[in-house]
């Protein structure tokens, strides 16, 4: 929501970054490194792909080098000692399948997450593992009974980075970024008399399906 109480501003980038919530001096400092100091420069900052993660796949349907949305129930969760220390957890959706999930970045809270029987919901790239399919680091979410049977509702945009922010951190800015844009939308470069003649959308809608694009679009 756009937040109360705060100076009159006339167009987006008059706004800064800082006036978002959850942007402090550090998020600032890193958003500054890419260029994006207002929230029309966030706004600017589009998606160079986006994932498809309305689909739960079953795990038997996996195929090695694609990115996929499974659940599963924790069967086993380890530390492994070797030349590099990770965590592995092993998930199944039906008797006879099952995933590897590798992190070799982890704290001992996440670890102790992965207890037998829960159930966990994750996004990765399939690989090829020595003895069984693998997700390396994928994005995951353990379920509860408020978060089961629900998927995205729209494509996941994936936006350029820099260090220190993951892509939750881009969508949650870019939620405000929008609802900024609803009441305070950019001046359109291209008049009405250009637009129609084409079937094109103003830089207003233009920029919210970029950023929130419908469930039927093309990937």
């Amino acid at each position: 929501m756009v937040p109360e109480h705060v100076p009159p501003f006339r167009s987006l980038e008059q706004i800064p970054v800082t006036q978002l919530k959850r942007v402090g001096p550090r998020i600032a400092e890193r958003l500054d490194r890419l260029g994006i100091r207002t929230v029309q420069d966030l706004l600017f900052h589009l998606p160079v792909r986006y994932q498809d993660r309305t689909r739960l796949v079953p795990i038997r349907e996996l195929r090695v080098g694609e990115d996929a949305l499974v659940e599963g129930e924790v069967c086993e969760a380890n530390i492994a000692v070797g030349r590099r220390r990770s965590l592995k957890v092993w998930i199944s959706d039906d008797p006879i399948g099952g995933i590897l999930l590798r992190f070799f970045h982890f704290s001992p809270q996440q670890a102790a997450a992965f207890k037998a029987g829960a159930r966990v919901r994750c996004y990765g790239e399939v690989r090829q593992g020595p003895h069984s399919l693998e997700m390396v680091h994928p994005e995951y979410r353990l379920q509860t009974d408020a978060s089961a049977e629900t998927t995205e509702s729209r494509l996941t945009p994936i936006y350029p980075s820099t260090e220190g922010l993951q892509q939750s951190a881009w969508r949650g800015l870019m939620d405000q970024a929008l609802e900024w844009l609803g009441h305070l939308p950019p001046a359109d470069y291209l008049s009405a008399e250009i637009l129609a003649p084409l079937n094109l959308p103003g830089l207003a809608e233009a920029l919210h399906y970029l950023h929130h694009p419908p469930l039927e679009t093309s990937l």
